[in-house]
């Protein structure tokens, strides 16, 4: 894939963006968002207060992750699979519209969603192919696993419907990427799931 254009116009220099922000912030031993904000301007409270719910509800996403791959570890379940996830595209196109906000930028956050999702996955199985002592030991009810799924789904459509103003400013990215750091450091996430935080979320702020 080329490389070319900005960060404000391609979507593979906008995650390079957030990850070099998330970076920053993982790598800044001991310093807390509200630390980072002291040395810098503060994003907008209405932008940030916006965003972090669209960021933490994605996080809480990237978590069932872990239950998916391990329901499907072991099993002939694929992890691509486009059957399941143009159903749950149609689901949070019709929840959109419901909630009156774009459908189409949407369906764009939950790809974004759906990829980040799957790169856990792999890495996961990845993980648990060179040392299967740290393989899961049960497997989950993917079943159960996908109301939860659901739940969070209706939960992000309505934080995308509610951060429409924080998504359209000029500062969403940088906005962005201060929750993102922020949630990194709240939930403790690691390497892989850091990676997939910043791949779940270019798609919010729109490309300029």
């Amino acid at each position: 894939m080329s490389s070319h254009g900005t960060a404000r116009s391609h979507p593979r220099s906008a995650r390079l963006v957030l990850t070099a922000a998330v970076t920053a912030g993982v790598l800044a031993a001991g310093v807390a968002p509200a630390s980072a904000h002291s040395t810098s301007a503060p994003p907008a409270p209405s932008s940030y207060s916006q965003l972090l719910p669209l960021t933490t509800l994605s996080a809480e996403r990237l978590a069932t992750a872990d239950l998916v791959a391990a329901a499907k570890w072991g099993t002939d379940s694929p992890i691509d699979d486009p059957a399941r996830e143009q159903i749950v595209l149609e689901s949070v196109r019709r929840l959109a519209l419901e909630a009156g906000t774009d459908p189409k930028t949407t369906v764009a956050i939950f790809r974004d969603q759906i990829e980040a999702n799957k790169l856990v996955q792999r890495g996961l199985h990845a993980l648990w192919t060179a040392d299967p002592s740290k393989a899961p030991a049960e497997r989950p009810d993917l079943t159960e696993v996908r109301k939860e799924i659901n739940r969070i789904n209706a939960e992000l459509v309505r934080a995308v419907a509610g951060s429409e103003r924080a998504r359209a400013a000029w500062s969403c990215r940088g906005v962005l990427a201060v929750t993102a750091v922020h949630v990194r450091h709240e939930k403790q996430l690691d390497q892989l799931h850091t990676r997939a935080l910043v791949r779940a979320v270019p798609s919010v702020c729109p490309a300029r």
